[in-house]
């Protein structure tokens, strides 16, 4: 399985990037993509929800009226559930809503996610560029060039770049991380993924592990 690799200018450069079959070419297992899409999902929430229970609210504590005679129900006080204002019943509570998953299934799921977009003809390989400075209006050209300028992209970087990355986080379509900070909800997300030649092999090496 291979790819052609691009330049900056979205040519041919002539050169080809073999991809693992092991990562790029397995049955997708739909099941383990759910599974961690669903935890990072649960790791963003921030579980601090909270509401008031009876013993909670500030009120009188009196009986509102005698227990018998009255004709109707039995009251306590007005902190009652049944009351406005009263306290909630099993109402939320702070909570950490983040699980853990087997590194081999988070494995499993950025493959078939891969396997996925393989198939749908939505990865590229673009040679390693690097930006002299910061400039959203140079990163914007490369967008241009690959067709991607009103596409959800995410570019996959060898290595910690700071100009790359700062020049693309004004893009709210465009996405640049490096090989090893990515999940399978960051490749779902993506509509195109673009790896700079570098970052193939470590991201391959990294999915062997």
């Amino acid at each position: 399985m291979e790819l052609v690799v691009l330049n900056t200018s979205g040519k041919e450069t002539g050169r080809k990037v073999t991809l693992d079959e092991s990562v790029f070419g397995i049955e997708p297992n739909q099941h383990a993509v759910y599974l961690e899409v669903k935890q990072y999902l649960a790791a963003q929430r921030q579980g601090t929800h909270k509401s008031k229970e009876r013993s909670e609210i500030t009120a009188s504590t009196k009986k509102l009226k005698k227990q018998k005679g009255s004709g109707s129900a039995r009251y306590g006080d007005i902190k009652s559930p049944t009351f406005r204002g009263g306290g909630r019943v099993f109402g939320p509570k702070p909570r950490d809503y983040r699980f853990k998953l087997n590194k081999a299934l988070k494995r499993l799921a950025k493959k078939s996610v891969l396997s996925q977009k393989m198939r749908d003809n939505s990865i590229r390989v673009m040679e390693d560029m690097s930006l002299s400075a910061p400039k959203t209006k140079d990163f914007i050209t490369i967008l241009n060039a690959l067709a991607l300028n009103d596409k959800k992209s995410l570019f996959v970087l060898p290595e910690a770049n700071k100009n790359v990355y700062l020049s693309s986080r004004n893009l709210p379509k465009t996405k640049v991380m490096n090989f090893n900070e990515i999940s399978s909800y960051d490749l779902m997300n993506a509509g195109e993924i673009v790896f700079l030649e570098g970052a193939v092999e470590k991201f391959q090496e990294n999915l062997k592990k």
